[in-house]
């Protein structure tokens, strides 16, 4: 990971965990592996949709949470976050979208 951002966002995601009985690798195993390497870990089953989306969700929450605290910066070439939209880019900052619509009233 010499190459990645300091804040990148890694998930650890153990699949197959409708089939418990072809278990190679433990649940403890696995945790304390993701938890030496401070990576996030969720056990995931398609089959069953068990914790599919909530590996998304909370991927997604801790990088929103990195943008908010000032740890990671959408803006920064190399962050690796990309807009879809510009009106997007307000999200990311409310102040600068209050202060914005603030000099656009005419009240």
């Amino acid at each position: 990971m010499m190459l990645a951002s300091q804040n990148i966002v890694i998930i650890l995601c153990g699949n197959k965990k409708d089939l418990d009985a072809d278990r190679e690798v433990t649940f403890l195993e696995a945790s304390r592996f993701a938890q030496e390497n401070e990576l996030m870990f969720l056990e995931t089953s398609a089959l069953t949709g068990e914790n599919v989306e909530e590996a998304f969700v909370q991927c997604a929450r801790k990088i929103l949470n990195k943008i908010e605290s000032g740890e990671l910066d959408p803006e920064r070439m190399g962050s690796g976050i990309q807009y879809g939209d510009a009106a997007l880019r307000q999200l990311r900052s409310p102040r600068r979208a209050q202060a914005q619509s603030a000099q656009e009233c005419g009240c």
